[in-house]
């Protein structure tokens, strides 16, 4: 039967020194991202997903954001290659993870580049944002990947933030939600949701009308709620100092079987 699988990878010592783009820089409090990352893998078991640890990549700050390096669709794990250098490193442990969960792994291949975070799956339509990551060559090369296997890839404008998730993501019925002040052209999606507040943007669907979302983001929770949905909040505030958010901070797989 369909089982739910989650990949997380525990913060570098370094996580301080990520990189960040489109925000100021603030102190990061390590100890208290720790905690806040176990109490997120906690709810993603709460709620039936096994989760499953990536090899630490202590020497890379970013590793924490392991959703960057992978690409799930049906049973095929498409290895990234990350936009920012500085990250390509943190691939090699990722690759060995899925390929332990018998996955079929293809990569994507120099000059292209790709970071997961630019991917939104609703349904069989994969969204992918083209901005300071993800280039053309690399969009090409996971529309070759996935293409044959019944995927529609629809390329997304992405200038105001850093990742494509990090403006938008959907809802269990593929509404997507975005903060519009972020979102480069809302009408490329057929269904759009605004929400008040850029974290309340950010989504992980838990199974049912449970959504996995940020504490930064209350009066978002409210409207989720009052949408018939269940929030289970967690507090992510020294990630999100990183321009991290619940979605990149773990690898979702439905699609695989036990």
């Amino acid at each position: 039967m369909p089982s739910k699988k989650a990949l997380v990878r525990r913060p570098s010592p370094r996580l301080a020194e990520g990189l960040v783009t489109h925000i100021e820089r603030e102190k990061v409090d390590h100890d208290l991202a720790v905690e806040q990352w176990e109490a997120y893998v906690t709810a993603l078991g709460a709620r039936g997903w096994e989760t499953l640890e990536v090899e630490p990549a202590d020497e890379c700050p970013d590793s924490v954001f392991v959703e960057d390096t992978v690409v799930m669709y049906r049973n095929v794990a498409l290895i990234t290659r990350p936009g920012a250098e500085s990250r390509r490193a943190e691939t090699a442990g990722v690759e060995e993870a899925v390929a332990r969960l018998g996955c079929s792994v293809n990569w994507i291949w120099e000059p292209g580049t790709l970071d997961g975070g630019d991917v939104l799956k609703i349904g069989e339509t994969l969204y992918v944002g083209r901005g300071g990551r993800t280039d053309a060559a690399g969009l090409q090369q996971l529309r070759a990947a996935f293409e044959p296997l019944g995927a529609r890839v629809v390329a997304v404008p992405v200038s105001k933030v850093l990742h494509l998730k990090s403006a938008v993501s959907a809802l269990p019925d593929g509404t997507v939600v975005g903060h519009i002040p972020k979102t480069d052209v809302p009408s490329l999606f057929p269904r759009f949701l605004p929400v008040p507040e850029e974290s309340g943007a950010h989504v992980v669907l838990l199974g049912g009308d449970t959504l996995l979302m940020a504490a930064s983001a209350p009066r978002t929770a409210e409207l989720y709620a009052d949408l018939g949905y269940e929030p289970v909040v967690v507090d992510i505030s020294e990630f999100e100092k990183l321009e991290g958010c619940v979605t990149c901070l773990s690898v979702r797989m439905r699609d695989l079987y036990s």
